[in-house]
């Protein structure tokens, strides 16, 4: 056992129903820290070139990092798997409480590989591990699933992953979901699971962390609860969530709508966190060990929808499953995120998905026909809640659009692949690109496709101070690369401890390296952390590279560079070719990547001490 971690890797081979475990060389894990970034080095070594991401080959890593499960606020666990959605690198985030309680008994990483033959879950009890019948779980959703298992060992404090039957029916971006309200939600890591016959994996642990300095670290750690706890920023998040952004999203033109047509909902108002603070919310709710409580316990009293139970309704959920889909009743959204948690839906891929599918239905390209009679437009609330169903069951039309907006763009044709939004096969999430063209870089370059979780440098167009300490000018390409780059370093870095989004302004990045060395004893700087965060980036995109990834894959929809915006206070906007050219250009040139490919230099992987990852590559990308 080092100081920091449990000490152990849990191995699941599930096609030889054999068990095993090993002990965490900690040395090897410093050079990445943990979390994402000692995952990505598993994931890169453990599987082959070329392998189906649904077959028995591809393996699911459940990682902590060394701040899990400690007294540190705000801490998670991510999920890494090579993702069945896009044929790349995915990892996933979730909070609550199975990361910590995963290292509690006693393992800093769980990997499951090779496919069961019947269903199965996984039972974890410190050092009692056992492969368990889930023919009395398959088919039911995640609520029934995690209220079930716990049930049989009359246990509340038992911690449960499981998929619904989204994830049983393999659908692309089908999630994992945790503490009946938390979720890994994108890249369909819920289908990976659902490949395996895995239905879930319960946990129960008992083993205490130790830390190298424990005085010190404790005194860390209660400064970063009181840095938390007293922050002027986190104020508006800990009353309405995520979903304080929805009005300011609106008011700048960075709110998805109709497919993102538009970037300005006139609804937007009836999803605000004040709305739901008004009309949903009975109760905050919180992870392990966090005093944001950002979760909202919703509840819809009355409507069509009423008896409608989900934590949330969270920014990106009422922006995909809302405005992007022309919808503005409140109740509908709710009831609609209730639905993907319980069925196993992303509600970012599915609310994406289903909005290009109304365009193509207003457009005619899919018909009445096509739809079985269901009326798909923009705005119908209704259609859009049965067509979940449908997609979670694979029935009709649901079907297609289980397989992500690029295979059903690719499929359907006739022109609806140039308003298909996604960038490498994830579906766009809710902040717009024409008012903000610095996120079109980010989504282009994200290592799991278009995600906004990587770097945010909208917030510089916005006013907020780059990492060399000046703002970006809105719409312009200018040092946007270099700022982009370097928020996507220190993203890897955190996501590698594994830290909370929410609370990372909050106590900042020399706070985090002070915990991580007291845990440890390691000795890092400011300019090792994010050294390390370049490492693991460039680690993923060689890992993407070798799964067929290209240069000409870091791209956008054809919508942002040929529609301009209808309205709104960037009316005209769209992003010129020539801006973005030059973007993606400079970024290749401050991360030392090769020009024409796109890809990292011997010389930089080098510089970065992958020189294992280079003697590997062979003829892959080179």
């Amino acid at each position: 056992m080092g100081e920091g971690f449990a000490g152990k890797i849990l191995n699941i081979d599930l096609s030889e129903s054999k068990i095993t475990s090993e002990t965490l060389d900690v040395h090897e894990v410093e050079e990445y820290i943990g979390g994402k970034g000692y995952a990505a080095k598993l994931l890169w070594e453990r599987t082959p070139a070329d392998f189906d991401p649904l077959g028995p080959e591809n393996i699911v890593i459940f990682a902590t990092g060394p701040l899990t499960g400690t007294l540190c606020p705000s801490t998670r666990m991510c999920i890494v798997t090579k993702s069945p959605l896009t044929g790349i690198f995915n990892d996933s985030y979730v909070g609550g409480h199975f990361g910590h309680e995963l290292k509690f008994a006693g393992y800093d990483v769980l990997i499951i590989g090779g496919r069961a033959e019947k269903p199965v879950y996984l039972w974890i009890d410190d050092e009692n591990i056992e492969i368990q019948n889930a023919d009395w779980l398959w088919g039911k959703d995640t609520f029934e699933t995690e209220e079930k298992i716990k049930g049989k060992y009359a246990d509340r404090t038992i911690r449960v992953a499981c998929i619904g039957p989204a994830g049983e029916r393999l659908v692309r971006y089908a999630l994992v979901n945790t503490d009946l309200y938390r979720q890994a939600a994108r890249g369909g890591i819920g289908a990976v699971m659902g490949s395996k016959n895995l239905k879930a994996i319960a946990v129960r642990g008992n083993v205490p962390i130790e830390m190298k300095d424990p005085e010190k670290f404790e005194q860390l750690a209660l400064e970063a609860y009181e840095a938390i706890k007293h922050s002027e920023n986190l104020y508006t998040m800990k009353r309405w969530g995520t979903s304080r952004s929805v009005i300011v999203s609106n008011d700048q033109c960075l709110y998805p709508t109709r497919n993102h047509q538009e970037a300005t909902f006139g609804g937007a108002e009836n999803l605000s966190g004040e709305s739901m603070e008004r009309k949903l919310w009975i109760k905050r709710r919180a992870c392990f060990n966090c005093p944001i409580h950002c979760g909202h316990l919703s509840v819809v009293r009355s409507s069509d929808y009423k008896g409608t139970i989900v934590e949330g309704v969270e920014y990106e959920t009422t922006a995909m499953l809302g405005s992007d889909c022309g919808v503005d009743n409140l109740a509908a959204v709710a009831h609609a995120n209730m639905l993907c948690d319980k069925l196993g839906l992303d509600t970012i891929s599915a609310g994406a998905t289903i909005a290009w599918a109304m365009e193509c239905y207003e457009r005619r390209l899919l018909t009445n026909k096509d739809t079985n009679g269901l009326k798909l437009s923009f705005g119908n609330h209704k259609a859009m809640n049965r067509i979940i169903v449908k997609i979670a069951k694979r029935e009709g039309l649901g079907d297609l659009l289980a397989e992500g907006v690029r295979r059903s763009s690719e499929k359907i044709g006739k022109g609806s692949e140039k308003f298909a939004m996604h960038v490498k096969g994830l579906e766009l999430p809710g902040w717009g690109i024409r008012a903000a063209p610095s996120m079109g870089l980010a989504y282009a370059t994200a290592d799991r496709g278009g995600c906004h979780q990587r770097a945010w440098p909208i917030a510089y167009e916005l006013g907020s101070r780059t990492p060399y300490g000046k703002s970006i000018e809105r719409y312009s390409p200018e040092g946007v690369a270099f700022a982009t780059k370097y928020d996507q370093d220190l993203v890897a870095a955190l996501y590698s401890l594994v830290a909370c989004d929410f609370a990372t302004g909050a106590i900042g990045t020399g706070q985090y390296i002070n915990l991580l060395n007291a845990a440890t004893g390691w000795n890092y700087s400011p300019e090792r952390f994010i050294e390390t965060g370049e490492r693991i980036w460039n680690l993923t995109r060689v890992f993407n590279m070798r799964a067929g990834t290209q240069k000409e894959d870091d791209t956008l929809p054809p919508r942002i560079f040929e529609e301009p915006l209808p309205s709104g206070i960037a009316r005209g906007r769209k992003l010129p070719r020539e801006n973005f050219e030059k973007m993606i250009r400079e970024y290749y040139e401050v991360r030392g990547w090769d020009l024409e490919t796109g890809m990292p230099t011997y010389e930089k992987l080098r510089k970065l001490r992958l020189d294992g990852i280079v003697k590997q590559m062979g003829d892959y990308v080179y």
